[in-house]
């Protein structure tokens, strides 16, 4: 996997994180146990500092990078869905950004929110924690409870944490 160091600063995995061979890490980038980072993803903490949390993904040809002096930190089980950008925000526990959504600078998600698919979170937008987000710029929509979302919401940080150590030990280079 590509592990970069930036002025000093190298990416710091603990042992039990996941971080995929095609995976780039550079700079002050920190994840966390059980924590994943897929293939294609871009961890890059040249500006300010990079936290997966305990148990978070990142998944497949995500970007998350931020601006000087804001830390971009994804709470414990939280998921970056694939083809996401989050640039300088926090996320809160166990919250899920759908496949191609865009979370801006400053912009804090609520723990168990859902972002959907293809959303712009605005910067210094705060969604607050059990809702479903939608739109550009997204909005509240409703409550995650009692919706579809919520099955997404419960489930995804197991289901990844599982997958991710089933890919620690079982992918190998496939030579024909």
């Amino acid at each position: 996997m590509p592990l970069y160091e930036f002025e000093g600063l190298a990416p710091r995995i603990d042992p039990t994180a996941f971080v995929a061979p095609s995976a780039t890490l550079v700079g002050d980038v920190v994840v966390e146990e059980g924590a994943s980072v897929w293939y294609g993803a871009v961890l890059r903490a040249d500006y300010a500092p990079v936290v997966l949390r305990r148990g978070a993904n990142v998944q497949d040809g995500a970007v998350v990078h931020g601006p000087p002096g804001l830390t971009t930190d994804i709470g414990a089980g939280a998921t970056v869905a694939h083809n996401c950008v989050v640039h300088g925000a926090v996320l809160g526990e166990r919250c899920l950004v759908a496949n191609g959504s865009v979370v801006l600078d400053a912009a804090r998600i609520g723990a168990g929110s859902l972002v959907a698919a293809g959303s712009v979170v605005a910067a210094n937008t705060e969604i607050p924690p059990g809702v479903l987000a939608a739109g550009s710029p997204a909005v509240v929509k409703r409550p995650v409870a009692g919706s579809p979302a919520e099955l997404w919401v419960a489930e995804n940080p197991r289901a990844y944490a599982e997958l991710a150590q089933r890919h620690r030990t079982g992918i190998r280079p496939f030579r024909r």
